[in-house]
């Protein structure tokens, strides 16, 4: 059974390629797709493509909506979805896609420190499963995909 997830979320760690190291170790049959994890990239596509603005807003208000093509398009396509929130930085845009993912129907994992548990309780709420480490996502997308316990 092919799957394919979608990895939404902080962008400043390696927590993607942890997910992407166990999937291929484990042999699993998953597609992963994520956002344009380039910050510089994603902020500046608005301006880059239909020109140049002279308030902040504008240009973000043009990088946001061409984003939101690729993230909706791929969460829309996914099997599953992954919102992992980090340490560093508020990521509205993580709990934007885990509601469009929720109200879409589509199973959600999220991945957070304890730290953060009280914050994230209505999005926890909607996830199926809370992890606390890629790992984690990697042992539930096995367990989901072939039935199989972690070996511990």
């Amino acid at each position: 059974m092919s799957w394919h997830v979608y990895l939404s979320g902080e962008i400043h760690t390696g927590w993607r390629a942890r997910i992407a190291n166990g999937l291929m170790e484990e042999e699993l049959d998953v597609e992963l797709s994520a956002p344009v994890i380039d910050h510089g990239a994603s902020d500046d596509v608005g301006v880059a493509i239909l020109g140049a603005e002279q308030r902040d807003f504008w240009k973000d208000h043009k990088g946001a909506g061409i984003n939101a093509i690729r993230t909706r398009t791929l969460i829309e396509q996914s099997d599953v979805v992954v919102v992992r929130f980090g340490d560093e930085y508020r990521q509205w845009n993580a709990a934007f896609d885990a509601g469009y993912a929720a109200a879409l129907g589509k199973p959600l994992i999220t991945l957070h420190p304890e730290q953060h548990d009280h914050a994230l309780k209505e999005v926890d709420r909607a996830a199926l499963a809370v992890a606390r480490e890629p790992e984690q996502v990697v042992d539930i997308l096995r367990y989901v995909l072939n039935g199989r316990l972690p070996r511990r």
